[in-house]
């Protein structure tokens, strides 16, 4: 703006001098043309010089009549004396204006010179260009419309170079941050791409290396739960038929019971080992996309639960839902229904117990104790059994951890809440499947079934 406010006022000064100029060169030349006036020669001096300005160019004599005017030659004779412009340069003085014209009806720029024709004070005559100030106006314009159109180009080159740069700058950091949100997925093998600045190449350097680290810390810790669950299954195994070849040999009723107590803890402890291997597979990458039809999933789980329900004395019955096709595979959604189920006939036998789904969300409710006053996170807690917990059937305590899991390795999440009227009410939330990749998901889903 600056530079465009010092182009407008330098092209006026420049318009304005060269105006100035020229009817110095007119006077000059007029000179020897007044005495006695030569009017064809005057009139071509005045036509010239109109077409170097760009204006009306007016020779008078001392007494202010036109000798020659370069627009029309019906102006010769007649007296401009009492124009101001004309009148001020017969008194020796030249002058320069900007006055709004009545005979135009528009707004000039008007120039006057005064002619000296000899030694005498006054001057022999004038010269008068008039120039429209649109035509100034336009030459401004133009000179802006230059101005802005270099500004264009000199932004669309820096914005060019602006992008260039911020992209070899940016690019590393977007890969290595897609990168990273693999890794947060479970994919540990990712290695991010050593490029950019020497910042950046240490950064994704020392991401790879966290990553490594990471990934023999996980194997690590799998391989040693896996061991030691392996380890500890034969002894298990083998304490279990001991227990029951002595409760076999036995003929005391109390020591029939407390060794089925102790085949109950074996068998106890048998399944916290298994709970605790599924556990050490949490965050690892889920296998490739796929889809579980809800109602399907509960219809299947209504079918596999029945006889245990009725022999608990439970209602187990299903809404009628709507089917959704939800993004998690059908596997993963039958050992969630089942461990939600089994808690529910065990925490409330006798009781009704209801599978319902809305959208991608399933659930599962019961006539049970309910959370009994406790926070529902806290039991998603390892280990941590709830009031109703300690008081009712045995348990590890690891079964709604790995329902947790399970739903959140899929992108879901699971909540606990009391039912209204008693009991409580556990939700599984899943992503919804997009309709538009069914096709893709089914065949992978049938490649993982076999």
């Amino acid at each position: 703006m600056p530079l465009g406010i010092s182009l407008r006022d330098r092209v006026d000064a420049e318009i304005r001098l060269e105006a100035r100029a020229e009817a110095q060169v007119v006077a000059s030349r007029a000179v020897s043309l007044l005495n006695p006036p030569r009017s064809a020669r005057l009139a071509s001096l005045s036509e010239s010089a109109a077409k170097a300005v760009g204006g009306r160019v007016l020779i008078v004599d001392r007494s202010g009549e036109v000798l020659a005017d370069s627009e029309s030659s019906a102006a010769v004779g007649s007296s401009f004396a009492s124009r101001a412009e004309i009148a001020t340069a017969l008194k020796g003085k030249a002058t320069q204006e900007r006055r709004y014209s009545s005979t135009l009806n528009a707004e000039i720029l008007a120039t006057a010179v005064p002619i000296y024709t000899g030694a005498g004070v006054k001057p022999g005559g004038a010269v008068r260009i008039t120039q429209s100030v649109n035509a100034v106006n336009d030459a401004i314009r133009r000179a802006w419309l230059g101005l802005l159109l270099l500004g264009l180009v000199v932004i669309a080159l820096g914005l060019a170079a602006g992008a260039i740069i911020a992209g070899r700058i940016t690019r590393p950091i977007v890969r290595l941050d897609r990168a990273a949100g693999q890794v947060a997925q479970g994919d540990l093998t990712v290695v991010a791409k050593l490029e950019g600045s020497r910042e950046q190449r240490a950064l994704a350097a020392s991401f790879n290396a966290m990553t490594e680290r990471v990934n023999v810390l996980l194997e690590g810790q799998r391989e040693f739960v896996a061991d030691a669950s392996h380890q500890m299954r034969t002894p298990l195994t083998g304490m279990r038929l001991r227990l029951e070849e002595a409760r076999a040999q036995s003929e005391d009723p109390q020591q029939r019971e407390e060794l089925d107590e102790a085949i109950g803890e074996v068998d106890r402890l048998t399944l916290i080992v298994a709970q605790l291997l599924e556990l050490s597979q949490a965050g690892e990458a889920p296998p490739p996309k796929s889809t579980a039809d809800s109602r399907e999933a509960l219809e299947a789980a209504l079918t596999r639960w029945a006889g245990p329900a009725a022999e608990a004395g439970c209602d187990l019955r299903l809404d009628a839902s709507a089917s959704c096709q939800v993004a998690c595979h059908r596997s993963d959604v039958d050992r969630i229904l089942d461990a939600l189920i089994e808690n529910a006939i065990a925490y409330a036998p006798g009781t009704e117990i209801v599978l319902s789904s809305v959208g991608p969300t399933l659930r599962v409710g019961d006539r049970g104790p309910g959370l009994a006053g406790e926070s529902g996170e806290s039991l998603f807690e390892r280990f941590r059994r709830g009031a109703a917990g300690r008081s009712g059937p045995p348990g590890t305590g690891l079964g709604l951890s790995i329902v947790r899991e399970l739903a959140r390795r899929w992108g879901g999440d699971v909540t606990i809440i009391d039912r209204e009227g008693g009991g409580a009410e556990v939700a599984v939330s899943f992503p919804e499947a997009m309709p538009a990749s069914l096709p893709n998901l089914s065949q992978d889903e049938s490649k993982l079934g076999e």
